[in-house]
């Protein structure tokens, strides 16, 4: 009996060792918001998908614990996607190797159909859980993917923000919605639970619900973000979760070094850097290289013409106002307005091409007009100027804003009525800037 203690103790060391989790690592590449930037931007040398595909290559190789993800718009930003709507840049993806994506918003640019078939296209899972039809039909074939790695089973769930309502048109989206965000992923993160070691969030939402996930669902112990293209200078961290997200365009690769607890099913230590994809250090994957290539040059022809000469550069606040200037001397308008978000790039000094209109402006809006009295003209548009209240004026602007005017990011208000469209914004830019020849 003297001996019992001594057993009883090492009968419990036993069932503690049984007990608790085994520690594993994991590795998570991922990025965001590529935006069809297939080939680096030319002031900063940054990104393109030859030089991201070398990058990944390299951490890859001899990584036996690594996983790839892209949280959301492949797609939309430069010539080859919008003259193509976006299938080029989904086929040129597939040399990356993702593991599982999830959507953008900007993957709906050209219409839900024509995301089903980057769908098709893609040869990894697409996975996203609140996007639904009638009925609250999945858009998506999965709301998530579960991935086998060192051991560990890691499940990837997909996610788009609410504020999807106010990203597309009706005509884009046609019955399908979003279900409320962060109810419906903490949904699936309980039936995950028991089917998993770790539960990777993979969204494309706002800094608002990146902050309500971390504040209001312990469930989701890390999350891979998107839909933000500044990137963020370093992890967020709250109570042992973990969120990251890495510039746009492709100019950044992350990489998520975690060591995971199988039994509290969360990292218990983490290390995240980003990789700069500088152009001007990596030798390009040749066989990237040839693909992009390829596509470059079937849209060369129509868009690497000379355009007009501009006397400085325009960053893109300036840039949404020579756009709303361009608007009104094209339509006669007394006011315009576009959103700060839908000026995609600047204009460079000196000589100026087709190109780079495409870049400001990939999207296929068209302007249209609206009749307005002065006093319900949206603050927004009148700035500093005063106008009779009872005066009849006339306001150009996006199709797209005129969709969603209600919203904040848009005019503020609702009931205006805008008519026929008068032909694409895109269009009406490059013919303003062909008839200036000298943008000042």
């Amino acid at each position: 009996m003297r001996n019992l203690p001594r057993r009883v103790a090492a009968l419990g060391f036993l069932l503690c060792l049984q007990l608790a989790g085994e520690v594993r690592s994991l590795t998570i590449l991922h990025t965001n918001d590529i935006h069809a930037h297939i080939s680096p931007a030319d002031d900063t040398r940054l990104g393109g998908f030859a030089y991201l595909a070398a990058a990944i290559r390299r951490e890859r190789a001899g990584c036996s614990d690594c996983i790839l993800l892209n949280a959301g718009d492949l797609v939309q930003g430069t010539p080859v996607s919008t003259i193509f709507h976006g299938l080029p840049v989904y086929e040129l993806a597939n040399l990356f190797g993702f593991d599982a994506a999830t959507l953008g918003n900007h993957d709906f640019d050209y219409g839900w159909l024509q995301t089903r078939k980057f769908m098709d296209t893609a040869k990894y899972p697409v996975v996203s859980a609140n996007i639904a039809g009638a009925g609250d039909r999945l858009f998506a074939s999965r709301p998530y993917v579960i991935l086998a790695v060192n051991k560990l089973r890691v499940a990837v769930l997909g996610a788009l923000t609410d504020d999807m309502k106010t990203l597309s048109t009706p005509k884009l989206m046609q019955d399908w919605h979003t279900l409320p965000v962060v109810a419906t992923v903490r949904k699936y993160a309980a039936e995950l639970k028991a089917q998993s070691d770790l539960i990777v969030l993979l969204a494309h939402i706002t800094g608002r619900e990146e902050d309500e996930f971390l504040r209001s669902a312990p469930e989701i112990p890390v999350i891979i973000s998107g839909h933000l293209h500044d990137g963020l200078p370093r992890e967020t961290v709250r109570d042992g979760r973990i969120l990251v997200r890495v510039k746009g365009y492709g100019e950044e690769l992350g990489r998520l070094e975690l060591a995971v607890d199988t039994e509290k099913k969360a990292p218990v230590s983490w290390n995240w850097k980003r990789i700069p994809i500088d152009a001007s250090r990596i030798e390009p994957a040749s066989d990237m290289a040839a693909q992009v290539k390829r596509w470059e040059d079937e849209v060369k022809a129509r868009v690497d013409q000379p355009l007009a000469v501009s006397r400085r550069k325009f960053e893109k606040a300036d840039m949404k106002l020579l756009i709303e200037r361009a608007m009104r001397d094209e339509t006669g308008a007394d006011f315009a307005f576009i959103n700060s978000g839908g000026v995609r790039d600047t204009l460079p000094e000196g000589q100026l091409l087709v190109r780079n209109i495409w870049d400001v402006m990939p999207f296929d809006n068209a302007v249209v007009v609206a009749r307005v009295k002065g006093r319900e003209l949206p603050r927004v548009v009148l700035g500093d100027r005063t106008v009779d209240p009872d005066r009849e004026y006339t306001l150009a602007v996006t199709d797209f804003t005129a969709a969603n005017q209600s919203a904040r990011s848009q005019l503020g208000t609702t009931g205006l009525e805008f008519g026929g469209d008068v032909g694409l914004l895109r269009d009406l830019l490059i013919d303003w800037c062909r008839k200036k020849k000298v943008i000042e």
